[in-house]
């Protein structure tokens, strides 16, 4: 698999092109149980706003290394530790202290939220134990697939705190059902695929990982030979529908398309469907 950067570019991370156009980006810390600090995120946050206007990447497939755990979360013992977002500041005011968490705050949210923003496609592969920053991450995917051994829980409740980075604004959109979301937020109990498929969080539950990941190169693989002005608009269009009105939404697809219609893209996917032959798109 080449490389999408030289193999020092990221230090927490394997980021890899095993396709054409096809991206894989695989947290790189198994030995942890992938569990995240500071420098992680901050490098995650790099990665997918490094991705969002690569040429070469059209989709990308987010899984994490090792076969136990996507992600088990923040690494509370770093974060607590001297510095960490946990560790608090004595000699330092109320208001300073909140100052400094605020800031703290936003730069991780931007860090998970470059997922979203990232202007390709971003497919969720999530395997063993997949709690707390994993429900952040996923949801900020387009698409999530899972294991069947996989064990989802919103945790934040159990250390202390209520979920900041984003679970709790993305996962009602994302699931439609407030009684449910409230349920595994405030019991922070273990759910497993089938019930993460039955309520919507996932749309695949594969026997294994190994298919898991498969699959979602299949489908990022079938996404990357679209037109990049289609894919990256309808996913642009999406994530604006969600979060205005059907009104606003018919507006700033108008506006959207009034500038996009104007692609070679179009004929181009036309005269491929008349001539039943593969169309070629210029890369974007």
């Amino acid at each position: 698999m080449a490389p999408t950067a030289p193999p020092d570019a990221y230090i927490h991370h394997l980021v890899t092109q095993p396709l054409p156009y096809v991206t894989h980006v695989q947290i790189n810390r198994p030995a942890k149980l992938n569990a995240y600090f500071e420098p992680m995120w901050l490098e995650l946050g790099r990665i997918f706003r490094d991705l969002s206007i690569d040429p070469d990447v059209r989709a990308i497939v987010l899984s994490g290394a090792g076969e136990k755990a996507f992600t088990a979360g923040l690494d509370v013992e770093a974060a607590s530790a001297e510095g960490g977002i946990l560790s608090g500041q004595k000699d330092l005011d109320g208001a300073r202290k909140a100052t400094m968490l605020r800031r703290h705050l936003e730069e991780f949210q931007e860090s998970i939220s470059a997922i979203e923003k990232c202007e390709k496609p971003v497919i969720c592969v999530l395997h063993g134990y997949s709690l707390g920053l994993a429900i952040d991450m996923s949801t900020s995917a387009d698409i999530r697939l899972c294991a069947k051994n996989t064990k989802f829980a919103v945790k934040e409740v159990d250390i202390g705190l209520a979920a900041d980075i984003g679970t709790l604004s993305r996962l009602p959109k994302v699931v439609g059902n407030t009684s449910w979301v409230k349920d595994v937020a405030l019991s922070a109990r273990i759910f497993g695929a089938e019930e993460a498929f039955r309520v919507g969080f996932v749309s695949q539950v594969l026997d294994t990982k190994e298919q898991a990941v498969d699959t979602a190169l299949k489908m990022a693989q079938l996404i990357a030979s679209k037109s990049p002005v289609a894919v990256q608009g309808t996913k642009e269009l999406l994530n604006h529908a969600r979060d205005h009105s059907v009104a606003q939404s018919l507006r700033y697809t108008a506006i959207w398309n009034q500038t996009m219609l104007q692609t070679n893209d179009v004929p181009e996917a036309l005269m491929s469907g008349i001539k039943r032959t593969k169309p070629t798109f210029a890369k974007l």
